[in-house]
């Protein structure tokens, strides 16, 4: 901050002895200290704020690239689909001849019927679950 040698504070030192007196200087140079002390933590604080600032600027500039690209990408990757999906497509059936009959479709009744759920399922044994005393053979 301020470029002082040593003999330029022990001018100051020996002249505030003179101004201030013996009595007052250590009062005088408490208080001093309390209040570089506090203008120091001052000047911290606003350097951290202003580095933090800088961050959260970087980080949205940061965010800001990230979804950009994203849309472009997203952009990108909907016109490939788009051209799959075109490429995929059968081609246009010609049109019929009117002397040639089509090809019936499949009978829904062609398709197997689900399997049973399990209210109609039949267990593979009857009559009432085994008791420890129980002499049946088993």
């Amino acid at each position: 901050m301020f470029d002082v040698g040593f003999s330029e504070m022990l001018v100051i030192a020996v002249v505030a002895l003179v101004v201030i007196g013996p009595e007052r200087l250590p009062k005088v140079a408490r208080t001093l200290g309390h209040l570089l002390g506090r203008m120091q933590r001052y000047v911290a604080e606003v350097k951290a704020d202003i580095s933090r600032q800088m961050q959260v600027e970087e980080l949205r500039s940061l965010k800001d690239s990230v979804q950009q690209t994203a849309h472009s990408i997203e952009t990108s990757v909907t016109a490939a689909v788009g051209e799959l999906e075109q490429a995929l497509q059968p081609p246009p059936e010609p049109s019929p001849d009117p002397g040639v009959k089509a090809a019936p479709a499949e009978s829904p009744a062609a398709t197997p019927e689900p399997a049973a759920p399990h209210s109609q399922l039949e267990l593979p044994f009857s009559g009432s679950p085994r008791q420890p005393g129980d002499s049946r053979p088993g």
